[in-house]
């Protein structure tokens, strides 16, 4: 079994950061990718960024330029700092751990964290 444990949410006004991290312990594939969705009120899980073991990255649209994800493979650690947030990136955001290298994104697929909350002020 493999546990997420994420960290790092809260609340900030518009322009602000925040640092998302995510723990992974258990029986993790040796070959894996991490990644960060997220939920709206009202709207379905989405990817906001997602790296493989090898280091490769996608990223939504969205978050393209203010948002960059990062892990430390020893600690079995993905991060997610987040810069220029703004009202729209509010959301509860979602730790994945998937098998395989693979930046496809799916909602259905690997494991998942409890979800940590970002509110954005305006």
């Amino acid at each position: 079994q493999v546990r997420l444990a994420e960290s790092g949410g809260g609340s900030v006004q518009a322009g602000g950061s925040l640092r998302l991290s995510c723990a992974a312990s258990g029986s993790i594939f040796s070959t894996n990718t991490m990644g960060w969705y997220r939920q709206a009120p009202g709207k379905q899980r989405e990817l906001v960024a997602a790296i493989t073991k090898g280091g490769s990255t996608n990223y939504a649209d969205s978050v393209k330029g203010r948002f960059t994800i990062s892990r430390d493979n020893a600690k079995n650690t993905v991060y997610l700092q987040m810069n220029s947030l703004k009202p729209e990136d509010t959301a509860v955001y979602y730790c994945n751990l998937r098998r395989y290298q693979t930046l496809v994104p799916s909602t259905s697929d690997g494991y998942w964290g409890q979800g940590t909350q970002v509110t954005v002020s305006s």
